[in-house]
């Protein structure tokens, strides 16, 4: 026998007489997404309330295999497993402002004493505070601790099943070194980590530069999986250049000499609300010597909420080329922790300078209005941030602040300014790399992990230090690591599915063999019940449809919605002394009964990569 199913002594043989599962025909009504369809109608999770679920043996099984693999990797690079509540006090969230930067994106509490709780949502004030407490010299260091937890966040549109939820399974990792150099280390560590990690899964991934967000640090990436179903936008160019859309940094031009550009001048563009209409109306009664006008170059304001974690709204205006959108995931990671959305009628009356359709730079930034701060300082009353291709000496077309009025050749530096620049524009398929390296391309993915240098942030304001070599107390550097476990298994469904049920890869797949007796003779079920036992005393994973008076159609339905990776059937053929054998997608062949386990078992080890 071969060494990966002799390592197992036993593989388990679950009875679909008595296994606790029922499949259904129909999709769920609320499922959008093929992992979210199957996964319910496979009986692997049950809806408990929105992006919420119930996790049964099935999908238990399939869930312990993701965290094993998890598990073995974060123990090969010396990083050593704790568990931390779920359940958590305020203060050391406070102490590092993520009390008020979640906003509303987390659950709090208060406890019988009126003191304050929060479901975490990530534990990285609970590491730092774990160290501090056990640790005080440079000779602890470095550590890498993780645990396997489930997190929460008050999703406001929790959807696609596991995909994005309101309850998930985290494994959360954090490095501890006393220098930079050691924090890139730990990094790579883990990096790598994380690579075998979703190889051995069987998870295609693409690494990718990312932004911070919340968790703030230095160096950040994603692993995406390629979905088009993704949350996830991401780009490459050719020359090996990735990142997520909202860690894409425009290439800025070079600045434009103005001297023999025109002065500005306002002309009327009466029913041009829209950049289609205004550039029409130019190209028809004020057109360009050397060319057409094109939305290109228009200068587009689009007027945007903030809302701050501690409830200010504030306006703000991006001022973009006006063949560009803003894309509000690029805006929000820009403006992080605040959340943002288009600006309401309401904000529109608060401030009647601002006229729809036509706002121009004159009543913004710093040559609009302003307001005295709270240190006694002056502020523009409605910030003004542009996009990077707004040099200085580029002329535009923009809204003249009055209704059915335009101004031409209005130059950027030399009759407007702004408050500074802001990456909030849409990426789009042929943007040059910002490293030179060619075009980009967009795709989608789901996030199956981030990695972050968080640096000194947590432990500088939680006062996690430790004496130096020279007995010099210095701040701890730290690096977070997380892999979504529940979400790397619903990625995992979005990948190994067809149109009859789930695939899965044999390391996660809840069994490596489903085992169908058809017939009605007991002669078939004694073959199958003795070939199930043989198979598991080999170590082979057994689901045996056992069921006496169920149909051989629906068991064959069962079987592929369930997706284990071998089918093997023990029906009409047993009379002529075979046993039908096939993949889970695949061409079946007729073996021999006396050698089926042999053979059913060497197909399970190479598919286990014995």
């Amino acid at each position: 026998m071969s060494s990966v199913l002799h390592r197992r002594a036993r593989g388990d043989l679950l009875r679909m007489s008595a296994l606790f599962v029922r499949t259904l025909r129909e999709d769920p009504a609320d499922a959008e997404v093929a992992s979210h369809r199957l996964l319910v109608r496979a009986g692997y999770i049950r809806r408990a309330a929105p992006g919420i679920y119930t996790w049964l043996p099935l999908g238990l099984r399939v869930l312990a295999k993701v965290e094993a693999v998890v598990r073995e990797e974060m123990n090969a690079i010396g990083a050593q497993e704790v568990h931390f509540p779920a359940l958590l006090p305020k203060e050391p969230y406070e102490a590092t402002g993520r009390w008020e930067e979640y906003g509303p994106n987390i659950f709090r509490l208060k406890d019988r004493k009126d003191a304050d709780y929060l479901l975490a949502p990530t534990h990285e004030e609970m590491f730092s505070l774990l160290v501090k407490d056990l640790y005080s010299s440079y000779k602890d260091l470095p550590l890498a601790l993780y645990q396997i937890q489930t997190k929460y966040r008050d999703e406001a549109r929790p959807r696609a099943g596991l995909i994005r939820g309101r309850e998930f399974i985290m494994k959360d990792a954090y490095s501890f070194d006393v220098t930079d150099a050691g924090l890139d280390a730990s990094y790579q560590a883990q990096r790598g980590a994380y690579e075998r990690i979703f190889t051995r899964l069987g998870l295609e991934y693409v690494i990718v530069s990312a932004t911070s967000g919340a968790m703030g640090g230095s160096r950040s990436e994603e692993f995406l999986s390629p979905s088009p179903i993704g949350e996830d936008t991401f780009v490459r160019s050719p020359g090996g250049y990735a990142a997520n859309v909202e860690a894409v940094v425009t290439p800025v031009p070079a600045a434009v000499p103005y001297d023999d550009a025109p002065a500005a001048h306002v002309e009327d563009t009466p029913d041009t609300p829209t950049i289609e209409t205004l550039v029409t109306l130019a190209n028809a009664k004020y057109p360009r010597p050397d060319r057409e006008w094109t939305a290109a170059d228009t200068l587009k304001n689009v007027v945007l909420a903030l809302t701050h974690p501690d409830g200010r709204r504030e306006l703000v205006v991006v001022g973009l080329p006006g063949d560009r959108e803003v894309d509000l995931k690029r805006l929000e990671a820009a403006v992080a922790p605040a959340e943002a959305e288009a600006a309401g009628e309401a904000d529109f009356a608060a401030h009647p300078e601002l006229v729809k359709g036509y706002i121009g730079p004159k009543v913004l930034g710093p040559q609009g209005a302003v307001v005295e701060t709270a240190d006694g300082g002056k502020a523009s009353a409605i910030r003004y941030l542009l996009d990077p291709r707004v040099v200085p000496g580029t002329r535009w077309i923009t809204g003249a602040d009055e209704h059915g009025r335009h101004v031409f050749d209005l130059v950027a530096g030399r009759d407007f300014t702004a408050d500074g620049t802001i990456e909030a524009a849409e990426v789009r398929a042929g943007d040059l790399a910002p490293d030179g390296s060619g075009p980009l391309e967009l795709a989608r993915g789901i996030e199956i992990g981030h990695i972050f240098q968080l640096g000194r942030k947590y432990a500088q304001a939680l006062g996690l230090t430790v004496l130096d070599e020279n007995g010099k107390q210095v701040v701890v550097t730290m690096g977070s690591y997380g892999v979504g476990v529940t979400r790397a298994l619903a990625a995992l469904a979005e990948a190994h599915h067809d149109e009859r049920g789930l695939a899965w890869p044999a390391h996660v797949a809840p069994a490596h063999v489903h085992l169908v007796a058809t017939g009605k003779g007991t002669e078939v079920f004694e073959a199958a019940a003795s070939i199930a036992e043989e198979l598991a005393a080999a170590g082979v994973e057994v689901i045996y449809d056992d069921r006496p008076k169920v149909s051989p159609g629906v068991k064959f339905a069962d079987a592929e919605l369930l997706g284990a990776p071998l089918l093997v059937v023990v029906g009409r053929g047993l009379a002529e002394g075979v046993i039908e054998v096939r993949p889970r997608a695949g061409e079946s062949e007729q073996v021999p009964v006396a050698d089926v386990v042999s053979v059913v078992t060497g197909k399970v080890e190479a598919l286990l990569g014995a």
